[in-house]
């Protein structure tokens, strides 16, 4: 987290907030106007249609109405270790106190999008949320978070204390090395590090991941499949040809996420549960229910007991729940 601030004694509870969740395909922004409030006139802009986040956020201002708050913070989809900042998946680079001066505001927290996504979890309600498997959340216990989107993130919540209190990590577990289970996914793994060297979780379970996935499958079969250049038409592919390639892109990338998803709870002790974010999941609907998914998040050898009484629930949420969280980032501080 990065906190710019013009002032050192700018307000740290100001309203309204200008709140943005920023991905490596999409901005998205929103305005809440009091404590607990509620997020309005959310736009998502393709992040690809603009020069930079500067030219966005002013569009974002322009298509609204509003002027420039006194305070506003964003989610992004990269490290945040200070004020230079350069994503991973797209080509905007800046300082954020550039942008906090560029943008008219007297304050603006930069935070890991997924490190947002996290602080939001203890409020989010139970309409926001399918789990898939059993499990019970324990209270007061250690939650995890992770999720494809253009990318893959991943992160946590720790509690602090009995108190409702929380502590947000900010890592990037995306990039951890991807490990195989059985013959067929080391010869697909295999197949990507010819292409790549380092194979990273990423690398496939992500939306350009799934891509490269169908890609390896397809190069291992002998099949064709270069046309297909986008995680939709790999879904697309997959319901019209149930015993396609894609298909078996898509058995894959549920499997690997669930390998981690089990990863993260032994990691974090996250008795609290795993929680499924980013865009992907949520547009696969039965067909990850069905996936090996669950049963990769147990297959722990002797901890299948323990994995299998944590829950792993998918957000299904209209607004973002990375701009709530933006907005809880506000109010931590420097951590």
């Amino acid at each position: 987290m990065f906190d710019s601030r013009r002032e050192p004694n700018t307000d740290c509870a100001a309203y309204p907030r200008w709140l943005g969740d920023i991905g490596g395909t999409n901005a998205r922004f929103g305005w809440q106007t009091e404590p607990g409030g509620r997020i309005d006139d959310v736009l998502v802009l393709p992040c690809a249609e603009f020069d930079s986040l500067a030219d966005a956020g002013r569009t974002y201002l322009k298509r609204t109405g509003k002027a420039a708050p006194a305070c506003a913070a964003f989610g992004i989809a990269n490290p945040v270790f200070g004020d230079a900042i350069a994503m991973t998946n797209h080509h905007w680079k800046f300082s954020v106190s550039e942008l906090r001066d560029s943008l008219g505001l007297q304050r603006l927290v930069m935070v890991n999008d997924f490190a947002a996504l996290a602080l939001a979890l203890p409020t989010l309600p139970n309409d926001a949320v399918r789990q898939v498997g059993p499990g019970q959340r324990a209270p007061h216990a250690a939650i995890g978070i992770l999720g494809p989107g253009t990318g893959m993130g991943v992160s946590g919540l720790l509690p602090v204390g009995h108190q409702n209190k929380w502590l947000p990590l900010s890592g990037e577990g995306g990039h951890v090395t991807l490990a195989a289970t059985n013959d067929w996914e080391f010869e697909v793994i295999s197949q990507l590090r010819q292409r790549y060297g380092h194979v990273s979780l990423e690398r496939v379970v992500s939306g350009l991941g799934v891509v490269d996935l169908y890609h390896a499958i397809c190069d291992l079969k002998g099949t064709g499949g270069r046309e297909v250049v986008t995680a939709a038409q790999v879904l697309e592919r997959a319901n019209a040809e149930p015993g396609s390639s894609a298909n078996d892109a898509l058995e894959l990338f549920c499997a690997f996420l669930g390998d981690a998803a089990g990863n993260l709870a032994l990691t974090l002790g996250a008795r609290g549960g795993i929680f499924i974010g980013g865009g992907i999941v949520p547009r696969l609907g039965e067909r990850f229910d069905q996936s090996l998914f669950r049963a990769r998040f147990e297959a722990k050898g002797r901890f299948k007991n323990y994995l299998a009484e944590i829950p792993t629930l998918v957000i299904e949420s209209r607004v973002s729940p990375a701009l709530y969280g933006a907005s809880h980032a506000l109010d931590l501080g420097v951590w």
